[in-house]
């Protein structure tokens, strides 16, 4: 599963974001509200409830404060509560939806704590959802490779002492920089993805360039194990050399080609970008 299509969850054509946090899951209570109270101004109904259910009644907290992601790209601390809080917080707003809502928060813990207890159960979710999107399968078993190789550099750079998410794209940065001579936000502006969409780059990339991210992430990953690198200084420099080993593989593969492998092809084009996966 992506971080980001981990982070929403839909309910009756409704997107509910969450968040993982100290090992479970945690709704937005404004979402829940909007989906059950049919307000127009869920906030202000949240308001409501938490000043009615809890000041009122001397109640302690059922919500946490978490950073989550807003419609205009940004993180914003919203309040959240996790799935037995998030029961209670049903239980408090009359609606029709209510116990249709309490199967399908039921449903939706289980299944992350079913993909705890077997990966490959996430990876078939995945596969499924990029099927219904009409990705071939052969592009779909790669991107799927692609997100192991990521989280297994991820997980070699907290190892390092990085644990910060913006130097995580920093270092990202790097190795894009010198596999594609772009770094992410420049090849989204290639391919015209809008700014603010929240498009994955990804997921708009061809067969090829799926292959030779991988490359320069998995030369990078190994590099790191080898010399074990401490500082952003010394890591940048280790992604800048995996990502060169993908860059001369590209640029060797170009000339035995003769043409471009960057393609300037989206997923918000189907039709093309589907021309595009299968060369």
């Amino acid at each position: 599963m992506t971080n980001q299509q981990s982070k929403l969850v839909i309910f009756q054509d409704k997107q509910i974001r969450r968040i993982w946090h100290n090992d479970e899951w945690f709704y937005s209570a404004v979402d829940i509200v909007e989906v059950l109270a049919e307000s127009p101004t869920p906030r202000q109904y949240w308001g409501k409830v938490k000043q009615r259910e809890f000041t009122e009644n001397q109640l302690s907290p059922i919500w946490v404060r978490l950073k989550l992601l807003s419609t205009d790209g940004k993180k914003y601390v919203t309040d959240c509560v996790n799935t037995k809080n998030a029961f209670r917080l049903v239980q408090s707003i009359p609606s029709k939806k209510a116990e249709p809502f309490k199967m399908w928060l039921a449903q939706v813990g289980k299944e992350r704590l079913d993909e705890i207890e077997n990966p490959e159960l996430a990876q078939e979710r995945m596969k499924e959802l990029y099927e219904q999107k009409g990705y071939p399968k052969d592009w779909i078993d790669k991107r799927l490779r692609g997100m192991a190789i990521r989280q297994n550099l991820t997980d070699e750079w907290k190892d390092r002492g990085i644990i910060n998410q913006k130097n995580y794209a920093i270092l990202t940065a790097e190795i894009s920089k010198a596999t594609f001579g772009m770094t992410p936000n420049e090849y989204k502006k290639f391919k015209n993805i809008p700014g603010k969409s929240k498009a994955n780059l990804r997921d708009n990339m061809t067969d090829f360039e799926l292959i030779f991210t991988m490359l320069g992430e998995k030369v990078t990953t190994e590099i790191s194990k080898k010399e074990k690198p401490k500082g952003m200084l010394k890591n940048k420099k280790v992604a800048n050399r995996g990502g060169g080993v993908a860059g001369k593989a590209r640029k060797e593969t170009e000339k035995e080609l003769n043409r471009s492998v960057i393609s300037k092809e989206n997923y918000l084009s189907p039709k093309k970008f589907a021309r595009k996966l299968k060369k």
